[in-house]
């Protein structure tokens, strides 16, 4: 019914067309023309982006363990080059949290914090206790929002901007040929702009540098959690 309708509609608006317009089909008469109009579709169907490959992913950074690549859940043949983008990105981003993480971690246990008030209520800097858990119980619940809700919106300029390309050619999306775990927030990660002055060949191996200190610092974050949560369960690992 609806189809019918439609057809309807359409068919009335052609009485409204101007007189000059053709009511019947063109006429190809050159084998040329058939040829543009049989290939036209085809162009439009092709995407207009070209993502990172799978094997330049893999070639960065050396992911060869005990001499071969250590993947055993098979991580890296699932999907296409663009499910292997997002898990790289996934990485870069972990990796620099925990990075954050375990140098925050180390930072409290040494004694060192911010001059001055954590809360209006009283709550110095100075309070704060030197285990990590005990530090992270101690923040405010509000504090707490608030470091996840910047946490959301570097996420979200992210992938808005980059999606965009705001920033020219070097921010576009991960997945649309841009560099996973690349940060669009101007000023964030780099905020003196040495990246700048270095080639190309330098950032690159700078990002495998990177992503490899990373998955150490989720190995050595996870061991301080561990610890801090079953006695124990790390060896060698001393009792605060």
């Amino acid at each position: 019914m609806k189809f019918l309708l439609l057809l309807s509609i359409l068919s009335s608006a052609t009485a409204f067309l101007p007189p000059t317009l053709p009511t019947s089909p063109t006429k190809l008469h050159s084998d040329a023309a058939i040829e543009e109009v049989t290939e036209e579709p085809s162009a439009s169907s092709s995407p207009s982006y070209t993502c990172i490959s799978r094997s330049e992913i893999m070639s960065e950074p050396n992911c060869l363990e005990f001499g071969s690549v250590w993947d055993p859940l098979g991580l890296a043949d699932l999907g296409s080059d663009e499910t292997l983008a997002w898990f790289r990105h996934a990485e870069v981003k972990h990796g620099r949290v925990a990075m954050a993480a375990f140098t925050g971690w180390a930072a409290v246990g040494a004694g060192l914090h911010l001059p001055g008030d954590l809360t209006r209520s009283g709550l110095h800097f100075a309070d704060i206790p030197k285990a990590g858990l005990a530090a992270w119980d101690a923040v405010p619940g509000i504090g707490k929002v608030q470091m996840l809700i910047f946490a959301g919106l570097v996420e979200f300029h992210d992938e808005i901007f980059q999606a965009k390309g705001f920033q020219g050619k070097e921010s576009k999306h991960y997945l649309r040929g841009g560099t996973p775990g690349r940060n669009a927030v101007p000023g964030l990660y780099d905020p003196f702009g040495l990246s700048s002055r270095r080639s190309e060949k330098e950032l690159a191996r700078g990002r495998a540098v990177e992503i490899k200190n990373g998955r150490l610092a989720m190995i050595g974050f996870m061991g301080l959690y561990a610890a801090a949560m079953i006695d124990g369960s790390v060896p060698f690992q001393p009792t605060p």
